[in-house]
């Protein structure tokens, strides 16, 4: 067999590995270490895989993730979810699907210090959901809008998904953060108007809610200082170079802290799960880091990446059918796989396409993540839908994804805007550091 052909069966081995559940660490190591020893013997497979874990967590720019992993955990034992959503249903609670829309701007809001869309969904869904049912919202709306809300947390930095692409990609995390906040406020402003235009049709389905008093409104702002003064003070140093992504990672992570001791909504337990769970979280995320480390020498070793950029050039798509065939693979590859999944798998073969045909790296990065945000909400396995049935019972899989098609037709409106108009995504990373070379 060709090196060619090896790489191939590896490529499939690896997506049988992962659709099986596998860890998606495992399936990476398992894959890259087999194709390696077949391409090139035992030794060089050893060699690879002893220096793979030594290369790996000696990164000192990959001190980075466990930081914001513990932000987002310290925030969702903080309470900080609850507050952010009892604002928004103050000022918008009293309109035909206002709590719906309070949802979406909470997630958003959460987003922007978790990182997580499962987390976000999780934490948001046991306080929003009930609320919704007890006012008359139909399930559909309640579960549709809170499943699609919540893949607003792997676009608005800081991101999980973001720090997984600059570390495959060598890209600029910053750039990156920047890149995705516009994307992410015009998120939360078109599924909010997909909510309104549902009620066009529907208004049964979110009936207004009691209006909230000004003075009351103004007053459920004070629980949503903290939240916008850390997210300010970590963007805001890294995007002035006051502080580098790690940097900014650990005064986020000690801010979320000091947060969340000042509301009296952390405690010592709960912070001790915090950081149990955030320590879990990010040796998964590592162990998969080792993994595409792995796997990536083998593609190499293979020269997939050269075999398959060949091919799309003799396929003669050109950079716009390229483009859209990647986006279509990527949303079906969705409706199976985790998005981290995808992210590891197949960036190391894309990435090099998207190189030759002169796309921006950033740009493509923000359109990878979004597009892989459909498959936390599409059938058959989203994993927001999911977890969203999990945390809330009464809620069927079935309702809930019957919920979420109005939020799917907005980030397919969302992502054929940012090809449009790729300024949407580049504007403010530019301004900040200036145009990449």
């Amino acid at each position: 067999m060709t090196p060619m052909t090896i790489g191939v069966l590896g490529v499939v081995g690896l997506m049988v590995i992962a659709a099986l559940r596998a860890p998606i660490g495992l399936a990476l190591i398992i894959s890259g270490f087999v194709g390696l020893w077949v391409l090139h013997g035992s030794k060089t497979a050893l060699f690879v895989l002893a220096n793979a874990p030594i290369t790996v967590l000696s990164s000192y720019t990959l001190s980075v993730l466990p930081l914001f992993v513990l932000m987002g955990t310290v925030a969702v034992k903080g309470g900080l979810a609850e507050a952010l959503y009892r604002a928004a249903y103050a000022f918008v609670g009293d309109r035909r699907g206002g709590l719906a829309i309070a949802s979406i701007v909470a997630c958003g809001g959460f987003g922007s210090i978790c990182g997580s869309s499962v987390a976000t969904v999780s934490t948001l869904g046991r306080v929003s959901i009930p609320e919704m049912l007890r006012y008359g919202y139909s399930k559909q709306l309640a579960a549709g809008s809170l499943a699609a809300g919540g893949t607003l947390g792997i676009l608005i930095p800081p991101s999980v998904a973001m720090i997984i692409y600059a570390m495959v990609t060598q890209t600029s995390l910053g750039r990156l953060f920047a890149a995705g906040i516009i994307p992410g406020i015009l998120a939360t402003i078109l599924y909010c108007l997909a909510t309104s235009a549902w009620m066009r049709f529907k208004p049964e389905m979110g009936p207004a809610g009691p209006k909230t008093p000004w003075p009351e409104r103004w007053r459920s702002l004070r629980g949503v200082w903290g939240v916008a003064a850390l997210f300010g003070i970590v963007m805001g140093g890294m995007f002035t170079g006051i502080f580098s992504p790690t940097e900014g990672a650990s005064v986020g992570a000690f801010g979320a802290i000091v947060l969340g001791f000042l509301q009296r909504e952390l405690t010592v337990p709960k912070l001790f799960d915090a950081v149990v769970e955030a320590v879990q979280t990010s040796v998964m995320i590592l162990f998969a880091v080792i993994g595409i480390s792995v796997f990536e020498y083998f593609l190499q070793a293979a020269r997939v990446p050269q075999g398959v950029e060949e091919l799309v050039r003799t396929l003669g798509w050109g950079p716009t059918g390229t483009m859209i065939v990647i986006i279509g693979v990527l949303i079906i590859l969705g409706c199976f796989l985790d998005s981290i999944a995808i992210l590891f798998i197949v960036t190391p073969v894309i990435f090099p396409i998207v190189s030759g045909f002169g796309y921006d790296p950033i740009w493509f990065g923000i359109i990878m993540v979004m597009v892989v945000e459909f498959g936390l909400i599409t059938p058959p396995f989203g994993m927001n839908v999911f977890v969203l049935t999990k945390v809330v019972p009464g809620i069927t899989t079935g309702e809930a994804f019957s919920g979420v098609y109005p939020y799917i037709a907005a980030d397919i409106v969302r992502i054929g805007l940012l090809i449009l108009f790729p300024a949407i995504v580049l504007w403010l990373p530019n301004l900040l550091y200036g145009v990449a070379p």
